[in-house]
């Protein structure tokens, strides 16, 4: 039996990973979910849950250690961005494995400003961007990216996900958005957002060039130096912010950009890397949203190489084993309980 605690269990990817992890064809594994609310679907799909601090709160990393000692866990498993600079710098700590690469890997990953300036400078294609701060510079960044003549976007340096991001796009249609689009439309006009500001300071924001073009992903496990196994796929059918459709592909390209990015930020365990057309847009030092096969289970495969049950050359040769056209269709589901 082997105890694997799984961080932020109320995330949209908790259900997929949990069947991963239990459907691995090896042996039972014992889930314990850990999340800041009680509302969690942890709380339904694990064999044990806890309530705990979020992530950014100081005592997380504590709590979550007490929770390792209590349960008796082999392997804690982030799979929130918020999660990973608290385990990142306790992780020391623990007395079993924590899949985080280190806190300086994590704050420069989770910086996009970094981020950028990095890319930029491995020559890895990249937006254009303005790091700036209240509505003067964010008018004028968006002025020198092109506005209002093309559409610029901003989203906070610190963010997950699609938190914060809205694209500034002259050509909104208000009356339409408001009669016939669904609430939350992430594109507004500049003035719009420039209201909603502060004139100076506030929030550390990124206005960017918007990047057009399909979505692609890169998913994997990484030593720190190269990625020892993984493999690029689509990323589409947007709903609340979420990737719903997903197909694998084989892309040599990629997985080259991949190790260039690995090797430069020294990520270990989980990355995922996002693209829209031809440029690198984020890079999640975590698990994100996997397409399983039955030969080729990367959250099940990281756990065992946390255990040391597997090696990074045996991973590297199960490169081979990615199918590309496999495809997942991310759905909607629910529990039901009396109170």
């Amino acid at each position: 039996m082997t105890t694997v605690l799984l961080s932020a269990s109320g995330a949209p990817g908790t259900a997929a990973l949990l069947r991963g992890l239990r459907e691995n064809g090896e042996r039972d594994v014992r889930l314990v979910g850990v999340d800041m609310s009680e509302r969690s679907i942890g709380r339904h799909l694990c064999d044990s849950f806890h309530l705990v601090p979020a992530g950014s709160d100081p005592g997380f990393a504590d709590a979550v250690l007490e929770i390792v000692e209590r349960e008796g866990v082999d392997v804690v498993l982030p799979q929130s961005s918020f999660d990973l600079p608290g385990l990142a710098a306790a992780r020391d700590r623990f007395p079993v494995p924590v899949l985080v690469s280190s806190p300086d890997t994590v704050h420069r990953s989770n910086d996009k400003a970094e981020t950028y300036a990095l890319l930029q400078r491995i020559g890895v294609p990249t937006v254009e961007f303005r790091r700036v701060a209240g509505a003067h510079q964010v008018d004028a960044a968006a002025r020198e990216l092109g506005y209002p003549d093309r559409p610029v976007c901003f989203k906070p340096v610190f963010s997950s996900g699609s938190r914060g991001f809205r694209i500034l796009d002259s050509t909104v249609d208000r009356a339409h958005q408001l009669l016939h689009e669904r609430p939350g439309s992430v594109a507004m006009r500049l003035e719009e957002a420039l209201e909603l500001l502060p004139d100076e300071g506030g929030t550390e924001l990124l206005v960017m060039e918007l990047a057009t073009g399909g979505e692609r992903t890169i998913d994997g496990i990484a030593d720190g130096k190269r990625v020892v196994l993984g493999h690029p796929k689509t990323r589409e059918a947007m709903r609340a912010g979420l990737a719903m459709y997903f197909v694998t592909l084989e892309d040599e390209e990629l997985m080259e950009t991949a190790d260039r990015i690995v090797e430069e930020l020294a990520i270990e365990w989980f990355f995922n890397i996002q693209l829209v057309g031809e440029l690198v847009i984020e890079i999640n030092p975590r698990v994100s949203t996997v397409v399983y096969q039955e030969d080729l289970n990367l959250p099940w495969l990281g756990v065992k190489r946390a255990l040391g049950e597997l090696s990074d050359e045996e991973l590297v040769a199960m490169r081979t084993r990615a199918r590309p056209g496999r495809t997942a269709l991310r759905y909607f589901d629910q529990v039901e309980w009396d109170q």
